[in-house]
């Protein structure tokens, strides 16, 4: 990172806003925060460039673009081959219902999320896809019913 300066209250005043609204103008996120335009736009620059803000998304609804199904599957691996694991994070990644992989510790080894259209797409993609991957030995799964906040 460019710039290493520890965050102040502000920064996080600027952080928190953003979080909530990051396209709020830079007038309006001074306001927001106590501060000049000025001030403010430099701050904002620091955080960007120091990787703080590494980007900005849009939130979009699931149900509109054939996504209104979350589930999260657990993948246990066979055996702890390094070869074999990076063909499984590749095609794992690679799938398009894939939006979020972490490798994790405890009883299993990945934790995915998986954005799909609904059930029978879910099927296809439980039953054939993730169990043929590369080193892939026990797949669970837990489908949401609701968001919580």
């Amino acid at each position: 990172m460019p710039d290493t300066k520890p965050l102040d209250s502000i920064d996080r005043r600027i952080l928190d806003v953003m979080s909530a609204d990051g396209r709020i103008s830079v007038n309006d996120l001074a306001d927001r925060v106590g501060l000049s335009p000025s001030p403010t736009l430099r701050r904002l620059r620091r955080l960007e460039e120091s990787g703080v803000i590494r980007g900005y998304h849009a939130d979009i609804d699931p149900h509109t673009v054939g996504r209104g199904l979350t589930v999260w599957v657990t993948v246990r691996i066979a055996l702890f081959d390094p070869d074999q694991l990076a063909d499984f994070e590749r095609e794992l990644v690679e799938l398009d219902a894939v939006t979020n992989v972490y490798h994790v510790t405890g009883d299993v080894d990945y934790l995915v999320r998986v954005d799909i259209a609904d059930l029978d797409a879910y099927d296809e993609l439980i039953r054939r896809r993730i169990p043929s991957l590369p080193g892939a030995a026990h797949v669970t799964s837990y489908v949401v019913t609701s968001t919580i906040g």
